[in-house]
């Protein structure tokens, strides 16, 4: 077992652990003002920490074929667990998104991200000969328009749009015929119009005032202005940790999920922003570098679909962060608050690593 451990790609699993570190310092901030009513996120961040990364080194040790063998019940259970969430979840923020678990909440949505990959790589590698048929195309929008259905009625327009990225991304990659290539993209958007009358008030008006906020200033846009001062008045070396007068003073909202990147770059400055950028790029450049490794197409889709999945929240994101994408509560992968979406990308980072541990060697 050792053995396998040194063979690991550490450059991607250090990168991860950088990017936590990042991240468990920016909630610690958060987390001593005594304005913020966040005590205790620190804590329970970390106790996911630990958490997830145990989950990455078994995931990392596991053969990832297994996924491919329970493909199925894993699509099943995603669906399931969205289901449940509809009838018995708690409501936060205006989405009804989050299972209570004791002192936890579970938000299925970070989970069926994942669930909606392995499900995708295993049904395209297994018809890899039929995939330019249109029935192959229409089977694979089916597979992920159902579970885009179950996050629309929450209403998460946010995961919605991760999900079909996943799917839209996967389907180009998996060796498509090109002249099918233009339906793919109505298909994605007849899914977000039709998503559209899935939103509430409140999550339309985020999208109508995004390019100019100060239309509702106290309302819609607020968040956006907050969170645009929050990342200019942060200059090129940061005001210090635990000195971000928008973040400790409380004028930032969700500053420990949504708008986590606009703390770091308020406390960090320019310097703390552009590294961490930096860290997410090399991320995803060293997961392009394992999709091309892959031994097969399971694996590679698998690789595919994980950097799709980091790529859209890393985008949405830092954008809404600095107002060029509407808010739209996506989680910054390692950075954010969360503990579902945080075991979810280190269980990837374990998937990813035993498709680099089993790659071509020559």
């Amino acid at each position: 077992m050792f053995s396998k451990i040194l063979k690991f790609d550490w450059s991607l699993i250090i990168i991860s652990l950088m990017l936590l570190g990042v991240g468990l310092m920016s909630i610690y901030s958060i987390s001593t003002s005594n304005l913020s009513g966040e005590s205790n996120i620190f804590m329970k961040q970390l106790i996911f920490a630990f958490l997830g990364i145990a989950l990455m080194f078994f995931f990392a040790l596991t053969d990832y074929h297994y996924l491919r063998s329970y493909s199925l019940a894993i699509y099943l259970l995603a669906l399931l667990l969205l289901g449940a969430v509809l009838l018995w979840g708690e409501t936060l923020r205006g989405t009804s998104g989050w299972i209570g678990i004791g002192p936890f909440n579970l938000q299925p949505v970070e989970m069926s991200k994942l669930a909606i990959i392995i499900a995708l790589a295993s049904f395209f590698s297994k018809n890899k000969a039929r995939i330019g048929k249109t029935e192959e195309i229409f089977y694979s929008f089916v597979l992920s328009a159902l579970a885009i259905f179950l996050v629309l009625k929450q209403p998460d327009f946010g995961s919605a749009m991760v999900l079909a990225g996943i799917w839209l991304g996967i389907t180009v990659i998996s060796g498509i015929n090109w002249k099918y290539f233009f339906s793919l993209i109505l298909m994605t958007v007849l899914v977000f119009s039709i998503g559209w009358f899935f939103l509430a008030d409140f999550q339309k008006d985020r999208v109508a005032n995004l390019f100019n906020p100060e239309l509702d200033p106290q309302g819609s846009g607020y968040n956006v202005i907050q969170s645009i001062v929050a990342v200019g008045s942060g200059g090129i070396w940061g005001k210090g940790i635990g000195h971000g007068s928008q973040s400790q003073l409380n004028f930032l909202p969700e500053k420990h999920t949504d708008f986590i990147f606009a703390v770091i770059a308020e406390e960090l400055g320019m310097a703390g922003a552009t590294f961490v950028i930096l860290l997410l790029f090399l991320l995803l450049y060293r997961i392009k570098r394992i999709a091309f490794l892959a031994v097969d197409n399971f694996g590679c889709l698998l690789a595919v679909g994980i950097m799709m999945m980091l790529f859209l929240q890393i985008f949405v994101n830092i954008g809404m962060n600095i107002g060029i994408v509407p808010v739209t509560g996506i989680p910054l992968p390692f950075l954010s608050y969360g503990g579902s979406s945080l075991v979810t990308v280190f269980a990837s980072v374990g998937i990813l690593s035993n498709i680099y541990l089993n790659r071509k060697t020559k």
